[in-house]
């Protein structure tokens, strides 16, 4: 069963692989992989697996260009890169295949090997996982089924308390205008910038230190122009107006079966009265159901949270993930290491708990 092993994956193999699994979502595409590796900092480690069944499976993968041998981690992909994980022929995979992707995988990383799997991925990726030693920690994404075209999604999957609030933001004045060039990329620089420093006064801490925190879990400038050069058109912009002035700002990203909002920020003040948000996720589901999208990904949220009860409100469901690590040292390393390093910010900003 030892199948033909080519590391890193041509672009040419991963697009082949890629079109006979339409389960693929966003950050499996071509497009992604061509912004994370331009980010710079990764070098592609990417490996196709050739089975004598005649499956073929590509694992996305990258590397830290400045990492020593001796400490390499491999993801699938890096924290602030998000859902990675396999592509396979048809989307399906052998429990006996899938071991063989995961104990090769990791051997790849000296340190450890991290993947993250997409939603609803065939369950013998999971159960493969496990029997080759990986820990697994649960996750999840809300994704919007998008079956039936618009009509469907407005009337039955919409609640009735998203589509008063899409209602009164069009009474109130609220425009919004789409970019697919780029050009409004720094509306969400901009308001992201104010979001940092909401954060900041409230917390009262330094700005540059909440800026920090932020940059953690979105997106900074450089990464949106990462992303909107690599996605070109399937790289939408929406940005909401009162007046004239930005009040909130989407970016979703279009590939395969799959429209993904990943980014957005507001002048919550502002935004959150005019239901602005509302307002524009309904405009970029519209225009998914007319790009003939299966599915529009809002991302994970805490299930008891505000933000997951804004993406049920839209129709939108939870669907498992599952976050996979293999470690060649304790565990306990890393998160000790994790402390240390908070511990040390901490005291160069003066600052007690954070």
């Amino acid at each position: 069963m030892t199948p033909r092993v080519t590391s890193p994956v041509p672009t040419t193999l991963w697009r082949s692989v890629l079109e006979t699994d339409e389960a693929a979502v966003v950050g499996q595409s071509l497009p992604w992989r061509e912004a994370v590796l331009a980010d710079g900092r990764f070098a592609d480690a990417s490996v196709h697996y050739a089975f004598p069944s005649g499956r073929q499976v590509v694992l996305p993968l990258v590397r830290r260009r400045r990492s020593a041998a001796a400490a390499r981690v491999v993801s699938s992909w890096p924290q602030i890169w998000g859902t990675g994980g396999p592509i396979s022929t048809d989307g399906r995979i052998t429990v006996d295949e899938a071991e063989f992707v995961w104990r090769d995988a990791a051997h790849r990383g000296t340190l450890s090997t991290e993947v993250t799997l997409r939603p609803e991925a065939d369950p013998a990726w999971l159960s493969a996982a496990s029997r080759a030693g990986y820990a697994v920690e649960a996750g999840g994404s809300y994704l919007l089924d998008l079956a039936g075209g618009f009509d469907e999604v407005w009337s039955r999957r919409f609640r009735g308390t998203a589509r008063t609030a899409m209602r009164k933001a069009e009474k109130l004045g609220v425009e919004v205008e789409v970019d697919r060039t780029g050009r409004l990329a720094h509306v969400y620089d901009e308001l992201h910038e104010r979001s940092v420093h909401r954060r900041a006064a409230t917390e009262g801490e330094p700005v540059w230190l909440s800026r920090w925190r932020m940059s953690r879990v979105s997106s900074t400038p450089a990464q949106v122009a990462l992303v909107a050069a690599a996605f070109g058109k399937d790289c939408a912009t929406w940005v909401a107006r009162r007046d004239g002035e930005p009040v909130a700002v989407i970016i979703v990203l279009s590939a395969g079966g799959h429209a993904k909002y990943w980014r957005g920020a507001m002048d919550k003040d502002v935004a959150t009265p005019l239901r602005a948000n509302d307002l524009l996720h309904r405009l970029a589901i519209e225009d998914a159901c007319d790009q003939g999208r299966h599915w529009y990904d809002m991302g994970g949220a805490h299930p008891d949270s505000a933000l997951a009860a804004f993406k049920t409100k839209l129709g939108a469901t939870l669907h498992h993930t599952h976050e996979l690590r293999a470690r060649r040292l304790p565990a306990r390393l890393g998160h000790e290491a994790r402390i240390r390093a908070e511990a040390l910010v901490k005291r160069v900003a003066g600052l007690g708990e954070m």
